[in-house]
C-alpha cells in the first residue's frame, strides 16, 4: 500500500478507538439528573457572583434572568464590575430597579493585583462579599449567561442529590452558546465537540478520575468547599479558569459534575470569523502550557485525524489509489458519524458534519496564531488587559 493508504489506516484507527476508547465524548447525554423527589429541609442560601467588565451590551439579556430566579430558599446576585467604562454597573442597578427580583449587590474590586487574572480577581472580591452572609454555595456565571428560573434551583438540587442520590461539591453546565451566524454555525458546536474530546464528561464525573473540568459560565460550589481548595487563591494565574477550578476542587477530594444545559445560555454574538478567532485564540497556546513540543504535536495530530481523510478520499479518487481511497472514507464517516449528536443538541443541519475537517483546520491555525501572539508579547488579551504568559490551569 502507498505512504497515504496507510497514513489513511492510522487515522482510521484512532477514529475507531475515539469512537468507542475515549469515555463516548462524541455523546450529549450527561445532563443534570432529573428530580424524582422533593427536597429534604430547608433550600441553602446561595451567593450568585457575576463578574462583569464592560459588558453593558449583553447585561440586558442576561442578569433579569439571574433576578428572575425561582429559587425556594434565600439567595442574593453580587454583580462584581471590573473597572468597566461603559455603565455596566450603572446598567446593573438600574436593571435590578426596572425588573425587581433577587437582591442585587453591585461593587467593584479596583485593580488586580500582581499575579491574578482580572477575572479571579473579581470573583476573589466577590466570594469575600458573599462570605459576609456565610452562603452555603456560590454560582459562579459569566455576565453573558441567560437562566431560565428554575436554573438555580435544579443546579442546587443536582448539587445536594435530592432524589437522585449522591451530592456533588461543583456542578458545571456548558451553556448553549449562540448559533445564528454562518461562521457560529461552522465554528461553535466545533468548540464544544472539541472540548469533550479534552475532557470526556463522562471521565469527568467518575468519582475518583484524573480528568477534571468545568464550564465557567455556569458553576455551582459549595462554600465549604471553596475554601478546603483555596479558590480563587490557589488558581489566581490561570486563564482556563474553568479547568484550573475543576483541578483544585478534585485536588482537595471533591466530587464534580459537568455536563450540557438545556436551559442555561449565551447570549453573546460572535457574528464574523474574527471574533470567534479572536475567542478561540486567546487562550489556546495557554492550554498547551506555552510548550512547542505540545504545539506541534497538536498540529500534527488535527493533521492525522482530521484532515488526512478527506486528503486520502480525494487520493484516492484523482490517483485511482483505492486502499487509500476506502480507509479515508471510512475514517471520514466515522468523524462524521460522532459530530452528529453536537449539531443534533446545537439544532444544526446535518449537513454541516462533513465538514468538521475544515473547521479543525481553522482551529489549528488559530492555536499557531495563539502561539505567535504569545511570542510577540502579546499573550492572552481580553477586555483590554493582556497576559503575557498566562498559565492554564496550574497544578500546584
Amino acid at each position: 500500500m502507498s505512504v497515504v493508504a496507510w497514513t489513511a489506516v492510522g487515522s482510521l484507527t484512532v477514529w475507531l478507538w475515539l469512537l468507542v476508547g475515549h469515555g463516548f465524548f462524541w455523546r450529549t447525554d450527561q445532563r443534570l439528573p432529573p428530580r424524582t423527589a422533593p427536597p429534604a429541609g430547608r433550600w441553602p442560601y446561595v451567593a450568585v457572583i457575576v463578574p462583569a467588565r464592560d459588558e453593558a451590551a449583553v447585561l440586558p439579556m442576561s442578569l433579569p434572568s439571574l433576578l428572575a430566579q425561582d429559587y425556594p430558599g434565600e439567595a442574593e446576585v453580587i454583580l462584581v464590575d471590573d473597572g468597566s467604562s461603559d455603565g455596566t454597573g450603572k446598567l446593573a442597578r438600574e436593571l435590578s430597579v426596572k425588573y425587581g427580583g433577587l437582591p442585587l449587590a453591585v461593587v467593584s474590586p479596583g485593580d488586580p493585583a500582581p499575579g491574578w487574572t482580572g477575572k479571579l480577581w473579581a470573583v476573589r472580591y466577590g466570594v469575600e462579599v458573599a462570605r459576609a452572609g456565610s452562603p452555603a454555595y456560590l454560582l459562579l456565571t459569566d455576565a453573558d449567561i441567560a437562566h431560565e428560573p428554575d436554573s438555580l434551583r435544579e443546579l442546587v438540587a443536582s448539587a445536594r442529590g435530592d432524589g437522585s442520590g449522591g451530592g456533588f461539591d461543583m456542578v458545571s453546565q456548558m451553556a448553549r452558546l449562540r448559533v445564528t451566524s454562518t461562521w457560529e454555525r461552522l465554528v461553535v458546536p466545533a468548540f464544544v465537540y472539541f472540548f469533550a474530546q479534552l475532557y470526556p464528561f463522562r471521565w469527568v464525573n467518575r468519582a475518583g478520575a484524573r480528568t477534571a473540568a468545568a464550564a465557567g459560565g455556569c458553576v455551582l460550589l459549595r462554600t465549604e468547599m471553596a475554601l478546603r481548595a483555596r479558590v480563587p487563591e490557589s488558581i489566581r494565574g490561570a486563564v482556563i479558569d474553568d479547568v484550573a477550578l475543576a483541578r483544585a476542587v478534585r485536588r482537595a477530594g471533591g466530587r464534580i459534575w459537568l455536563g450540557l444545559a438545556e436551559r442555561v445560555d449565551s447570549v453573546r454574538p460572535y457574528p464574523g470569523l474574527g471574533d470567534l478567532w479572536r475567542m478561540v485564540s486567546r487562550s489556546a497556546y495557554a492550554q498547551l502550557r506555552h510548550n512547542p513540543l505540545l504545539l506541534l504535536g497538536t498540529v500534527v495530530g488535527l493533521v492525522l485525524v482530521y484532515l488526512v481523510p478527506p486528503y486520502a478520499v480525494v487520493a484516492g479518487v484523482s490517483g485511482g489509489d483505492a486502499a487509500a481511497g476506502w480507509a479515508g472514507l471510512a475514517a471520514w464517516a466515522v468523524m462524521t458519524g460522532t459530530y452528529l449528536p453536537v449539531l443534533g443538541y446545537y439544532r444544526q443541519t446535518a449537513a454541516l458534519a462533513p465538514l468538521l475537517p475544515f473547521t479543525a483546520l481553522l482551529y489549528a491555525l488559530m492555536t499557531v496564531d495563539s502561539a505567535v501572539q504569545h511570542y510577540r508579547g502579546r499573550g492572552a488579551a481580553w477586555k483590554g488587559r493582556t497576559y503575557s504568559r498566562p498559565e492554564a490551569a496550574p497544578d500546584r
